[in-house]
Order: C-alpha cells, then sequence, then structure tokens
C-alpha cells in the first residue's frame, strides 16, 4: 500500500514498469497470433473506451517502452497504465489454457518441447522486430544463455494474473519496479 501512496504523488510510472508491462503485453501477442486485435477487442469488452478509444491509443502507449524502435517520452498517466495492467491480466485469463502448455512444455522438454520452443523463438522474433537491437537491454533478451530465465518469468507472472486479484497483483509487482 506505502508504494501505491507515493506513485500517486508522484504521478510517474517507473521506465522499468513501463518496460516489464509491455514484455508481458508481447509475450500475449506471441501467444495470440491476432493479438494487437484481440487487445483493442477487448478493451472495448472491459469498457476501456475511454481510456484506450483505438488500436493506435495502445500502441501509443506501449511505446513509452525505451527499448522500442519507436521510443516515444511522453509521460503515460496513471488511468492509461492501470488500463493496460487490466488488459493484460485479462487477457492473460483468456489465454492461461496456452500459458499453461508453454510452462508444462518448459518442465518437460525432453518429451514435448514444442510448445515452448515455438513461444520463445516467436517472442524473440518479436523482440528483434520492434525493439532496438542495439540497446543492451534488449541483447539480453535476444542472447540465448540468459533469455530462458526472463522468459520464464514473464510467462509465469502472466500464469499468476488469472486469479481473482490478477489484477491487483500485477498492478502491486509493475509499481515496486
Amino acid at each position: 500500500m506505502l508504494t501505491i501512496t507515493i506513485f500517486s504523488k508522484r504521478k510517474r510510472i517507473s521506465r522499468e514498469s513501463i518496460q516489464r508491462l509491455d514484455l508481458l503485453l508481447l509475450a500475449l501477442e506471441t501467444i495470440d497470433l491476432n493479438g494487437a486485435e484481440s487487445l483493442y477487442s477487448l478493451s472495448g469488452k472491459l469498457n476501456l473506451n475511454e481510456v484506450l478509444p483505438n488500436k493506435v491509443t495502445i500502441w501509443k502507449l506501449r511505446n513509452n517502452n525505451p527499448m522500442r524502435n519507436s521510443f516515444n517520452n511522453n509521460n503515460i498517466k496513471l488511468s492509461e497504465f492501470n488500463a493496460l495492467i487490466k488488459l493484460t491480466a485479462e487477457m492473460a485469463k483468456i489465454l492461461y489454457p496456452y500459458i499453461r502448455q508453454i510452462l508444462q512444455s518448459r518442465d518437460d522438454l525432453i518429451r514435448n518441447p514444442k510448445p515452448w520452443n515455438e513461444f520463445k523463438n516467436r517472442y524473440i522474433e518479436l523482440i528483434s522486430e520492434r525493439f532496438n537491437t542495439n540497446s543492451m537491454k534488449v541483447k539480453r533478451l535476444l542472447d540465448p544463455s540468459c533469455n530462458d530465465d526472463v522468459f520464464i518469468k514473464i510467462i509465469l507472472t502472466l500464469a499468476l494474473c488469472i486469479s481473482e486479484d490478477g489484477f491487483l497483483n500485477l498492478r502491486s509487482t509493475l509499481l515496486n519496479y
């Protein structure tokens, strides 16, 4: 609770929080091939149209991630950040069967490597397309020797969003970055 109180006084969201949220959204796009369209459609169902009126708005907000090729240094509002978190948590609930399958595959690479490998390859492909590959953070994400741990944390974070308090848990986690 203290973090949220301090946060609301500053009215600034850390770069790390924005980066982490964008990586979670990118992971959802990796799982759902129509990710951008699905996110926009879901935003309407969640009555987030006032904050996220169209796909371009969602894209512009995500471009606050400094790792992106199309980085824009705009101050993202708390209401916009919360809307993206809500969208992430709800989309994770919808995609949970696939998320679980990817996690199970990662735990049993000998018998069932396909879901994990497909996720990882597509995620790396999307990162390479959309992020600044000259950045050291992005290079680490693309480095096969260390990216498994990061990718597992991202998938586990999405899996934990399916609880009743998924939105609140995710928001608390992201605001503590």
